[in-house]
């Protein structure tokens, strides 16, 4: 099966998402059959394979790239005699933070009834605020922190006790993140906040937490549906897991261990991992991170589209991308008949 891996978008999050897709070449290989760029100005680029370098990107080389245009069913070229197809194939929705875990790609993609691989409109919905997604969570009878939500017309802490965490409510990746730990630090941490978005999730900053990651989907096989789970992580981090950390550091890491923990803890991650996806995300491959605290297991945040996709917490992450895209949710038709306003006009005709 081949895939096209759709990348980039207007985030803060680009340049991340031009990581991931190089990292998803490594991983793929041939099985991707292009490369798909959304540049700032929402601009498809189709980029040939071997330009798939960070550099490429940075320079704006890649507006030398044919321009791809979204017609029914696919993306296409424009040539002399008008749009010509590329061969359509399962994509692959890489594209971190705003546009591509908003919505707004899932949205454009099943407009033009192109199948893809990530979360669905509604799903994008939960999990882009982190504020919905932990009401999505406590309505799943998934267990969360403590938390306030603070905007720039009302940013008073009303009820949490210090030590505080600050995060961008609709953003990712560490950004924006802040450790407060008295007063006179808030409002420093508060600035940095809104400067990528204008609402902030505030919770107990809790030392020395212990955290898991699991990704996974939901696949068919025979008459049931399964679930695909990748081994459970526990991050090696310092207290915050900052943007350098997480990303410039991970590069440099050569091997992922599963976490050392008891089967009866790991079957809880996994019960709440499914409590979270079930009828939601459909169709997508997710990192759900969870703190578990006197042995109870709490969300921490769902991860609709994980950096690289969360490959490396997977033996054979190739044949789990390929289960998926062959069992990936199908829209119901809807046959438009007019027979309604052919009643009114004969109605109104006598």
């Amino acid at each position: 099966m081949k895939f096209d891996v759709l990348f980039g978008g207007v985030s803060f999050e680009h340049e991340i998402s031009i990581v991931s897709a190089i990292a998803l070449k490594k991983v793929l290989g041939e099985r991707i059959a292009s490369f798909i760029f959304i540049d700032s100005s929402h601009r498809f680029y189709f980029i040939p394979t071997d330009c798939m370098k960070s550099k490429f990107f940075s320079s704006g080389a890649y507006k030398k790239c044919t321009e791809l245009f979204l017609q029914q069913g696919g993306f296409c070229k424009k040539g002399f005699f008008g749009f010509s197809p590329i061969a359509p194939h399962c994509v692959v929705n890489l594209i971190h933070g705003a546009d591509g875990e908003d919505g707004s790609i899932s949205a454009l993609l099943d407009f033009y009834h192109i199948p893809f691989i990530g979360p669905r409109i509604e799903s994008s919905v939960m999990s882009f605020n982190k504020a919905f997604t932990k009401l999505y969570a406590n309505a799943r009878g998934v267990k969360t922190l403590d938390y306030e939500v603070l905007t720039r017309q009302d940013s008073q802490v009303r009820h949490l006790q210090y030590p505080l965490i600050l995060k961008p409510a609709r953003l990712g990746s560490s950004i924006g993140v802040s450790v407060v730990n008295e007063e006179k630090e808030l409002d420093y941490a508060m600035d940095l906040a809104f400067e990528y978005d204008d609402s902030i999730v505030v919770e107990n900053f809790k030392s020395g937490i212990k955290e898991y990651n699991l990704a996974g989907c939901k696949i068919k096989q025979g008459a049931e549906y399964v679930f695909k789970y990748s081994i459970i992580e526990e991050p090696s981090k310092k207290e915050l897991l900052d943007f350098e950390h997480k990303y410039l550091d991970f590069s440099r890491t050569s091997q992922v261990l599963k976490a050392d923990i008891t089967p009866s803890l790991e079957n809880k991650i996994k019960d709440n991992f499914a409590k979270l996806y079930e009828n939601a995300f459909e169709g997508a491959l997710i990192r759900c991170d969870f703190f578990v605290i006197d042995d109870e297991v709490y969300l921490n945040e769902i991860n609709p589209i994980p950096g690289s996709m969360a490959n490396y917490l997977f033996e054979d992450f190739a044949n789990v991308l390929e289960d998926l895209a062959c069992n990936l949710p199908k829209r119901h038709s809807i046959k438009v008949s007019y027979n309604y306003i052919e009643q009114i006009h004969h109605a109104k005709g006598k």
